[in-house]
C-alpha cells in the first residue's frame, strides 16, 4: 500500500525558517526544500537577497525585457516562500521569534554576534522552541581568533589551500594559483549543512532534543581537500599545483588532440595497457619505467611528452571513439551548452522548466538526487520578493 502513496517529499512536515542570503545558506535550504520541507525565506524589505541584483543575466519576461530576478538568485532559491521582515526593528524581531516557534529548523548566515544583538540567536530562539534545530553558517565559525571576520568564497579558496593546488605549474605559461569556476566552498558548506540538519532531525526524533550546528566555510574548505590533505599529513611534503595532472596517478590529465583537448583518466595498469594497445604504442606498456602506476608517477616527466606526441595525431572524436571501445576512461571538455545537449544529461532530465510569475518557461537545473520512494519535487519556483507575505504572516500584528 505504501508504494501507492503520493510523493510529498522525504521532509514533508518539516518547516524551515531561512534567514540566509547569497549562496551557502540558500543552497542548503533549497536542498531541504527539494526534499519536501516547507522553507520560509526571510528577506530585507525592498532589497531582498543580495543575489537578486547579481546580474546580468536577469530572467526575461514574455516581451523579452529584463526582470529584477537575477539568474544567480534563481539558481539557489527554488521551493521557498518569500516574506520581507526588518529584523533590526522590534516588530520584525517579534515576527521572527513567532515564526521560529512554529518551525523545526532555523538556518542563518549572519556575522557572529549580530543575531544576538537582535535577540534572534540560538539561546534566544531556544526559549520559544525548546527542540529547535539552529544552523549557523559563517566564514570562520563561532569560535577561534578569526570568528569575527567576514568570509568570502574566493578568499576561503585561498586560505583553505585549494588554490595552492589548482592552476598550472609556476614554471609553465599561465602558471599560478587559480580559483574554481564556481563558489565551491559555499556550495560544499551548503551541502554539509544540509547533511548536519538531517542528522539533527533524526537525533531529535530519537531524543526530543534540538541542537546548535556551527558551520564554517574555512572548515569545509579544509575538509574537502580530502586526499590532498592526506598526502601531506602522511608524507610531510607540501602538494604543489600540477595543472590538470593528478598527483597520484599517471596518465590522468588533459592532452591536446588535433582539434581540441581530451581528458585521459587511466586509473590502473590494465587501463594503461589497453590505452597503449589502442594508441599503437604497446612498447610503452612494456617499458619498466611505465609498467606500473608508481613508476609512471616517478617518470611522468618522461612519459607525458611521449603521450603528447601520440595524442596530437588524431581528433577528439576519433580518440574518444577509439578509447571508449577499448574501455579506457576518457572524455571531452564540454562547454555548458554542450553539457545540456549531452544525451546522458538529457536522459537524466537534469534541466527542468517551472512556471514563474515573470515567465511560464523558467529553466532550472534539477536536483541530482534520485530516490525510489521520495524523489525531489519542484513545487515552487524561486519566489518574487515578498511573494508569500500574506500567506505566511497573515494579520500578524507584528507584520512589518
Amino acid at each position: 500500500m505504501k508504494d501507492s502513496l503520493p510523493n510529498e517529499g522525504a521532509l514533508q512536515g518539516i518547516r524551515v525558517l531561512d534567514l540566509t542570503r547569497v549562496l551557502a545558506g540558500p543552497w542548503c535550504t533549497q536542498l531541504l526544500g527539494d526534499m519536501g520541507a516547507e522553507v520560509i525565506k526571510v528577506e530585507r524589505p525592498l532589497e531582498g537577497d543580495d543575489t537578486r541584483a547579481w546580474g546580468p543575466p536577469f530572467l526575461k519576461d514574455g516581451q523579452g525585457h529584463d526582470s529584477r530576478e537575477a539568474a544567480y538568485y534563481l539558481s539557489a532559491n527554488r521551493n521557498k516562500k518569500s516574506v520581507t521582515i526588518d529584523i533590526a526593528s522590534a516588530r520584525g524581531q517579534a515576527t521572527v521569534r513567532k515564526l521560529a516557534s512554529e518551525c523545526d529548523v532555523v538556518v542563518e548566515n549572519f556575522k557572529v554576534g549580530q543575531l544576538e544583538r537582535y535577540g534572534l540567536d540560538y539561546p534566544s530562539l531556544k526559549r520559544v522552541r525548546e527542540d529547535l534545530i539552529f544552523c549557523s553558517i559563517t566564514g570562520f565559525g563561532q569560535t577561534g581568533p578569526w570568528a569575527q571576520r567576514a568570509g568570502y568564497d574566493f578568499i576561503i579558496q585561498g586560505l583553505g589551500g585549494f588554490m595552492s593546488v589548482t592552476g598550472e605549474r609556476d614554471d609553465l605559461p599561465g602558471g599560478g594559483p587559480q580559483k574554481a569556476g564556481v563558489a565551491i566552498s559555499d556550495l560544499f558548506t551548503g551541502m554539509y549543512a544540509a547533511n548536519a540538519i538531517l542528522a539533527a532531525i533524526v537525533y531529535r526524533q530519537r531524543t526530543g532534543l534540538g541542537q546548535m550546528i556551527d558551520m564554517a566555510l574555512l572548515d569545509v574548505m579544509v575538509a574537502t581537500m580530502a586526499n590532498i590533505n592526506s598526502n601531506y599529513l602522511v608524507s610531510g611534503q607540501v602538494p604543489q599545483r600540477a595543472g590538470n595532472a593528478h598527483g597520484n596517478i599517471v596518465p590522468y590529465q588533459t592532452f591536446a588532440c588535433a582539434d581540441g583537448h581530451i581528458i585521459l583518466a587511466v586509473g590502473n595498469d590494465g587501463q594503461f595497457q589497453r590505452f597503449c594497445a589502442a594508441a599503437g604504442c604497446t612498447e610503452l606498456a612494456r617499458d619498466e619505467r611505465f609498467a606500473t602506476n608508481p613508476m609512471r608517477v616517478r617518470n611522468r616527466l618522461i612519459l607525458v611528452p611521449v603521450l603528447e606526441q601520440v595524442l596530437i595525431k588524431r581528433s577528439r572524436a576519433e580518440w574518444i571513439a577509439l578509447l571508449e571501445a577499448a574501455t579506457v576512461p576518457c572524455g571531452p571538455i564540454n562547454s555548458i551548452s554542450e553539457v545540456f545537449d549531452n544525451p546522458q544529461v538529457k536522459a537524466r532530465e537534469m534541466a527542468i522548466t517551472m512556471s514563474h510569475p515573470v515567465t511560464a518557461g523558467l529553466k532550472l537545473v534539477a536536483n541530482p538526487i534520485r530516490m525510489s520512494k521520495t524523489p525531489p519535487t519542484y513545487r515552487l519556483a524561486p519566489p518574487m520578493l515578498g511573494q508569500h507575505q500574506d500567506e505566511i504572516l497573515g494579520d500578524d500584528a507584528a507584520k512589518p
